[in-house]
């Protein structure tokens, strides 16, 4: 689980497939893009407009906090 000590943290792909994984792993990266679009699906009600998992652009994701700011 992505629990960051900065709560403003964004996380690279390439972080978050180390966090899953649990090692650095050599495949494409762009891969952690179809989990994140099948978790949207599941915990957004409106995956489009998500409020729950923000993308940075380039730089990756991070949690929004339950008062729907980043963080």
């Amino acid at each position: 689980m992505v629990e960051p000590e900065n709560p403003n943290h964004a996380f690279t792909r390439g972080e978050l497939i180390e966090k899953a994984l649990g090692y650095n792993y050599e495949g494409l990266d762009r891969t952690v893009d179809s989990h994140i679009k099948n978790l949207r699906k599941k915990i957004e009600g409106d995956p489009s407009q998500p409020e729950h998992i923000e993308t940075v652009f380039g730089v990756g994701y991070r949690m929004r906090d339950e008062s729907g700011e980043a963080g």
